[in-house]
Formats: C-alpha cells, structure tokens, sequence
C-alpha cells in the first residue's frame, strides 16, 4: 500500500480518538505480551529497505519490498519526560548487522535472530571458550566441590572450572550472559548454568535498568526449565493472581504508558467502520472482548453517522484472565456496553460467548441472517494450539469457522515474534530480544523505583516470558507467529489480505504523538507494523474472503 502523501488532519474515524470519554474504563488486551534489529515480517527473503529519519539509519526491514514500503515516524518535537539519563550503552540496539539464522523453514520464509554478541570486542570468542574448553567432559571434572541450585545437587564442579568460568562471565555485559546460561541449561550442564545464575542474581533488577529488570524474569524462567518445574512454576503464577482491582489496576498502567493496545482496538475500529459504512445491521464477533472499552468508541462514531446508527450487535468471547480482571462474567460487559448505546441512541444488542477461543463453535456464535459481520482478532490467535501441539489444531480451526461465517472483514492484530514451534534456544533469544525493546519503551515513562510499573510487568508481562522459557508442549501458551506466516495461514484458510486505507496509518500516527518519538509506524504488504527504535512489536491486519468488496469501495 502506497503512503498517503502528506499530514492530515484528523477527520473521519480517527478524530473520534481525540475526544475526551472520561466514562470510557479504559480497554486493555494482555500482550502475551524480544533485539532482533529489524521489522521482519518472515517473508520471502529479498530488497533489505534502510529506513531513515532526519537523516538517521534507524533500522532494517528484511525481506520488504522496497516499492511497496511506507514509513510513519512519531512527531520528534514530541517527547516524554524522564527524571533520568538516557539508556546506558548496555541497553542499547545490538548491531543490526550481526549474524542471523533461520530456526524455521516455513514456506521458504527465513527467520532473523541476532546473537547479541558483537565480535569486534572479543566476547564472542570468550563465548566460545566457555562452552568448548571450560565445558569440558565430566572425566575431566575432579571431585572438590559440587555446587547446587534450590537444594538440587549439580554435577561435581572444581574450584578451578568454577574460578575459569566467573572468569569469563565477568567479562560479558548481562545479554551475553543470559545467553551463556540459557545455552548451558540447554546443554544440561547444570554446574555451569548454576555458576552463571549465581552471577546473574547479583546483576538482576527488578527496579533497574530495562535489562536488568528483564534478566531477573528470564532468570526465572531459566531456574524454573533447569530443575524441570516450569509447567508448575508457571501455574503457581497463575494461581497467585493479584486481586481483580489490582490486576485491572496494573493493566491500565501498561494501556496508559504504552501505544500497544491502543494500537490494536484503534487500528481494528477503522478498518471496521470503514468496511461497515454501508451497512445497516452489524455483528461483530470479538474473540477477546477483555473490558469491551474498544467498541465503546466505535458506538460514539456509529451514532454519528449520516443517515442514523446502524443496528449493532456484539459477541463477545471470553477468557478466565479477562474475566478475573473484571471481577466477574460478561453480562458486566454487555451492561456497560448497552448503558453507552442507549445514550448514543445507537440499537444495540450483545451476546455473551463465555468460554476460551479453543472451545467455540458455530453455535456459540449466534449468527444470523441479513447482518454484515466483522471478526476481531486482538492479540488472540497465537494462545490458539496449533498443528505443532495437537492434532485439534485449534488455531486453523477457528479461521476456517471464521470463514465459513462469511464474514465481511476480518481484523488481525498480532505480537511481531517467532516463538511458536521455534526450538528453545531460539526462542531464548526471541524472548530476551523482543521484551528487551518492551521493557526499554516502558522505561522512558515511569521512575524506575514506581511501583505500579513494577507490579504492571511482574503480573501482566513476567508470566508471559516465564511461559516462553520455561514450559513446552501444551504447557506453553504464548505461541507467536511474525506476520508472514500469519498471511501463509489466513491465505491458506482461504483469506486474502485488504489493503489498509490511509486513514489508518493516520489514527496511529495521531495516536503517538502522545507518546515517545522512539516509536514507529511502518507499512509494508498490507500490514501495518509498530515498533520500538528497530525492533517491530506489533503488526495490525485486515482480512476479507475473495468475493468480498475492498475496504473504502
């Protein structure tokens, strides 16, 4: 899709974003919720498009067309306010030129990681030397000491392999030595992990810098996968939920010092409204309505629009975490919902579907006949199992019962990352490198001794990549796909991509201003990407059948 060709001002969809709702509880959708240093879609493999801002290389995109490409910077005059120095030289990008590989060979779509070690100052050869020469047989090992983790005996370790190994581990900055220890524990060798924990607990952080908070959450997805507890540590997690205010307390501190989740409900309600301008009776199945604050807005505009209102109905599916942040069921919702329609004058109805994405079925839905329907994915499919976990394959069946529905337009929100049936030390680096640009993105709006940030990324984004690192099999929940292999599965659903009018990009691009010009917007085969610096986060996506009319016709 080509770029609109200058700013404009806010009209149509977008401006209702710019009007004050203070009766509007503020949505918010878990981002389930990594420094690969470039916005990767996992296409095919081609033009690499240097992107520039005020005549800065700011980052890459691989494998994106160089004539079908559109840039969107937030306003540079628009900044944040800290109390405190710029992030430290630890923090920073990695080198986007570092050495990649592909750990996923899906429809020929090459895969980027960066190590995160930068040859030029000799780690990664310390790397090398710890795992090839200290790592030596256990025949080599002698019996002086044995260290242990939690009350779990390792393998004998000397004195002399121990000092040999905090040797080198004094040398790498807190990245490199995550790696070394999730390589370790990859490798079993429990005495080397253990010695490497041992100094990242001393390094760790949950009131630091963005890496360091990160590191204490990766060290305890490490510590949890090393003595084979994740499934349980995870579900302990689970279990030890904050209460229903302070979750929804700690949700709305994310959805206000991040774009993230306003990216998703805005960018999904314009390309709703523009598919349904026509229309007169609209359905709109939300598979996770959360809060259900996002159509709270799309009714403000419906009742605006010329002619009068449509009819409106939503289906709103449910999950059991949506549900304990609310403090209870759906009907609250649909109340809330209907109270902001009446008001509006909008006709409204709303129907509750009380049960997890993996159960629904056609007549869970309730569709009916002479209603043009919407389907709204926002950060959803990729808790969808898949055929790498089951037989079931929960997450292509759901798209072909979305098809057989014939719905009008599909939206498609997604985390930018390759996590789902990448191996684990991949999906280590995935992890460290895409929460890596999260945590640094919070950190430019909240004291790093804030409490609620604190609790906000203990509960709402740790167990997130607890999930990642420690669990596997039908354990392991947060399964993310990057963009290109989210086209080759709608495709093959029988979905074809619609191109996304200009006032979306727009919407977005008004949206940031408010946040820091760190942030950028970026287009490319009819996606639209958000991201951190040079690490995409976030693609949004609409989706039609064949017969379907394009978006704006």
């Amino acid at each position: 899709m080509q770029a609109s060709q200058g700013p404009q001002r806010p009209c149509g969809v977008h401006k209702l974003y710019n009007q004050p709702m203070q009766q509007v509880q503020q949505y918010y959708t878990p981002c389930h919720a990594s420094d690969n240093s470039n916005f990767n879609d996992g296409s095919n493999s081609g033009t690499e498009v240097s992107l520039k801002t005020q005549n800065e290389k700011f980052f890459t995109m691989d494998s994106f067309p160089a004539t079908d490409c559109a840039i969107y910077d937030a306003d540079p005059s628009v900044s944040v306010s800290s109390n405190r120095s710029p992030f430290s030289p630890q923090c920073s990008q990695s080198n986007m030129f570092e050495q990649r590989r592909s750990y996923e060979n899906t429809s020929g779509s090459p895969v980027s990681l960066c190590s995160g070690v930068d040859d030029s100052n000799g780690k990664k050869h310390e790397l090398r030397e710890l795992n090839n020469n200290l790592l030596r047989p256990e025949s080599d090992i002698d019996d002086s000491c044995s260290c242990s983790l939690n009350g779990v005996v390792s393998k004998h370790f000397s004195l002399t392999r121990q000092n040999q190994v905090l040797d080198v581990a004094s040398r790498l900055d807190l990245k490199e030595l995550l790696v070394a220890c999730a390589e370790a524990v990859d490798e079993a060798d429990t005495s080397t992990a253990e010695v490497l924990m041992n100094v990242l607990e001393k390094r760790v952080s949950v009131s630091g810098e963005p890496m360091q908070r990160l590191s204490a959450y990766m060290l305890e997805g490490l510590k949890a996968r090393l003595l084979s507890s994740g499934s349980n540590i995870y579900k302990k997690l689970k279990c030890n939920e904050p209460t229903s205010s302070e979750l929804l307390s700690y949700m709305q501190v994310l959805y206000h010092i991040t774009p993230y989740f306003k990216f998703a409900y805005m960018s999904a309600n314009v390309v709703i409204s523009e598919a349904m301008k026509n229309e007169n009776r609209i359905h709109i199945i939300d598979f996770q309505i959360a809060q259900g604050s996002q159509w709270m807005f799309l009714i403000h505009y419906l009742a605006r629009r010329p002619g009068g209102p449509p009819f409106l109905r939503i289906t709103g599916v449910d999950d059991s975490q949506s549900a304990h942040a609310r403090g209870g069921g759906l009907q609250l919702v649909g109340e809330r919902l209907a109270s902001i329609a009446k008001s509006c004058g909008v006709p409204f109805e709303f129907h509750n579907a009380a049960l997890s994405g993996c159960m629904v079925k056609l007549e869970n839905l309730r569709v009916r006949h002479g209603e043009s329907l919407a389907v709204n994915f926002p950060y959803m499919l990729h808790h969808m199992p898949d055929e790498s976990v089951s037989t079931m394959n929960h997450r292509d069946r759901l798209l072909r019962l979305v098809k057989s529905l014939s719905p009008k337009i599909v939206a498609l929100v997604e985390q930018e990352m390759n996590t789902n049936t990448a191996p684990f030390l991949p999906r280590f680096r995935e992890t460290l490198d895409y929460h890596k640009a999260m945590f640094e993105s919070v950190d430019v709006t909240r004291p790093r001794n804030d409490m609620q940030r604190i609790r906000s990324e203990e509960h709402c984004i740790a167990r997130d990549v607890v999930n990642l690192i420690a669990c596997e099999g039908a354990d392991r929940v947060e399964r993310h796909e990057v963009f290109g292999k989210w086209r080759s599965r709608l495709l093959m659903a029988g979905f074809t991509p619609c191109p996304l009018s200009p006032s979306v990009a727009e919407t977005i691009k008004v949206m940031l201003k408010e946040y820091s010009s760190n942030y950028r917007l970026a287009e490319s085969q009819g996606a639209l990407y958000i991201g951190w610096n040079n690490r995409a986060l976030a693609t949004s996506s609409a989706w039609q059948l064949p017969h379907s009319l394009p978006l704006g016709s």
